[in-house]
């Protein structure tokens, strides 16, 4: 893995200092906006014929505190009416959209991933508009996967519990996680584990109906909410998702990386007291019987 390996020389620790960083008072500058990692909604104002530097170094323009982000990590530049992105020979690689670039034109809503740290390109015109609403996402959405993020999901769990009580209606809840996903981190470094998280989502994703709530609701857990949906078609999406994850092919840096997750199902009982919490925690507990009873299974 030519890629792996971390710069030779420590981690500079740094924090971030506003005076270093590009701004522009008019607010209508392109900038960046950091939608994973540290200094999460941070706006990096980008102001045309000037260019700015992201790396572990505390001199860079934008100093990203991460291992696996290079001391000189990349390189944000005006040029020829267009800003371009240029890696300036990191060890982990710049990505845009999740493809490996050396330089590259950015455009309005393009993902740059530096080390595990993703910024979102937001070009100039209506800047103030695109930035809130992107505060808005990040509120709402998770930046690694794009799927609901946990503060979310666990907000309109809520109110899914009050409604389905209020109008006596099934609901069911799916909480899983990876197995071993240390192991993934461990064997093949986190910009893989990362890499592998979005995929999952992405996979399971497409297998859900457009009612069902898919979150992130840690590191490698997800949720997914099935409204109207009793407890024996919810481990019916439960053993599908599983079934999913295992036959997938995840790949990163071209190497295929098998994964499998445990999944635990739990659905409003008649109890009229039972929380929105409490139902989440039968189904984490079910999910923890699954990982006792071998992993790569659906409890119930």
């Amino acid at each position: 893995m030519s890629r792996r390996a971390q710069d030779d020389e420590r981690t500079v620790v740094t924090s971030l200092n506003a005076a270093a960083i590009p701004r522009s008072d008019e607010g209508n500058e392109a900038c960046l906006v950091v939608i994973y990692g540290p200094d999460l909604g941070r706006r990096i104002a980008l102001q045309r014929g000037g260019s700015l530097e992201i790396g572990r170094q505390a001199t860079c323009d934008f100093p990203i505190d991460q291992e696996s982000v290079s001391r000189r990590h990349a390189r944000i530049v005006w040029t020829n009416l267009h800003w371009h992105v240029i890696d300036l020979g990191s060890t982990n690689g710049t990505y845009v959209n999740d493809e490996l670039v050396t330089d590259r034109v950015v455009r309005d809503g393009d993902q740059v991933k530096i080390g595990r740290c993703i910024l979102k390109f937001l070009e100039s015109g209506s800047v103030e508009t695109s930035y809130h609403e992107e505060i808005y996402r990040l509120m709402t959405f998770d930046g690694l996967t794009g799927i609901y993020n946990k503060r979310f999901f666990h907000e309109t769990l809520e109110r899914e519990v009050s409604r389905s009580k209020r109008y006596t209606r099934q609901l069911s809840l799916l909480v899983f996680d990876i197995d071993l996903f240390k192991s993934v981190n461990d064997t093949y470094g986190h910009i893989a584990g990362d890499a592998v998280l979005r995929q999952l989502a992405t996979f399971v994703r497409g297998h859900l109906r457009r009612e069902d709530i898919f979150a992130r609701v840690g590191g490698e857990e997800f949720a997914v909410l099935l409204p109207e949906i009793p407890t024996t078609e919810a481990c019916a999406v439960g053993e599908k998702i599983r079934s999913i994850v295992e036959r997938s092919n995840f790949v990163f840096d071209n190497i295929s990386i098998p994964l499998t997750v445990s999944v635990g199902a739990a659905s409003l009982g008649a109890d009229p007291q039972e929380s929105a919490e409490a139902l989440f925690a039968r189904a984490d507990g079910r999910l923890y019987q699954a990982k006792s009873a071998g992993r790569n299974r659906v409890c119930a």
